[in-house]
């Protein structure tokens, strides 16, 4: 379906009711927002692996704006704050409350623009192999790290100027990294609406990939927080996870480090990964 919401429209996917029977009453079950990494890319990296979790959770699909199915908008609204408030305004506009949020990668991102800006409405915010600031440098060490020192060139030309021309051997070179137990293209890849233009934008006219900084606002959010990494991760480091654990206040938020995984730990270690997401769901539940 697709939902109208700040002015364009939203493709959206839901899976499982909300409430389901439970003897002479029915039971609300929590809202589970799944934000898909890129940009560019769109929310089938999630299916349908996810649809494990519609037992306990009503599940919500989505594409951000400029991504995959959902209409563009202005090339200027490719920002984490409107995509941060996307999240706010699709849940006004279905009606969601107090939902459980999560992002990988990029989608992290955007669900740091989202508590951030909007600290009192999530229940449960789940992070994975993501960053509250990003450290080129760092990034073209782990790569040249774990893929050698070509690995690390490719990925300084394309993130110190992203184009076509440095994208096609980034992709070839460096993409197969994020990965440490299968090399060939996850099955999403094949599936996948993807869009090189909004990347582009937000790793080069825009810069909001370099620019932005959550550190000193996660100190806002006020709901458990859930970070997942894996310790061979080129492209979000794992002391990039580590610093967002600094910066959410205490109590709050608690880490799994995921050993011999790359940025694709979901690929790497599913069975952990999938119950390190249903615990954190059922958490006081």
């Amino acid at each position: 379906m697709f939902v109208k919401v700040n002015g364009i429209r939203l493709y959206v996917d839901v899976e499982g009711a909300g409430l389901v029977p439970d003897g002479p009453h029915m039971r609300q079950k929590p809202t589970l927002i799944l934000l898909h990494g890129g940009p560019g890319a769109d929310h089938s990296i999630y299916k349908p692996a996810f649809s494990a979790l519609s037992d306990i959770a009503q599940i919500v699909y989505y594409d951000h704006r400029g991504c995959g199915r959902s209409e563009d908008g202005p090339c200027e609204s490719w920002t984490l704050a409107q995509w941060g408030d996307d999240v706010k305004g699709l849940c006004d506009t279905l009606g969601i409350e107090k939902p459980i949020v999560l992002g990988t990668s990029f989608g992290g991102f955007v669900a740091q623009s989202y508590a951030t800006r909007h600290p009192e409405h999530p229940a449960k915010l789940i992070l994975i192999s993501t960053a509250a600031k990003v450290d080129f440098p760092a990034i073209y060490a782990a790569f040249q790290q774990f893929g050698g020192p070509e690995a690390g060139r490719v990925a300084e030309a394309y993130w110190s100027n992203p184009s076509p021309e440095t994208r096609a051997p980034y992709l070839e070179r460096c993409a197969p990294l994020y990965r440490t137990k299968r090399r060939g293209p996850p099955d999403w890849v094949q599936r996948a609406i993807l869009r090189n233009e909004t990347g582009q934008w937000f790793n080069g006219p825009a810069n909001e990939h370099g620019r932005m900084d959550f550190r000193e606002a996660l100190g806002r959010i006020a709901c458990p927080v859930l970070v997942m990494a894996g310790e061979s991760d080129p492209i979000t480091p794992i002391a990039f996870n580590e610093e967002i654990m600094q910066h959410c206040p205490a109590g709050l938020a608690r880490f799994e480090r995921f050993a011999d995984c790359g940025h694709g730990i979901v690929e790497d270690e599913p069975e952990r990964y999938y119950r390190a997401i249903r615990d954190f769901i059922l958490a006081g539940a």
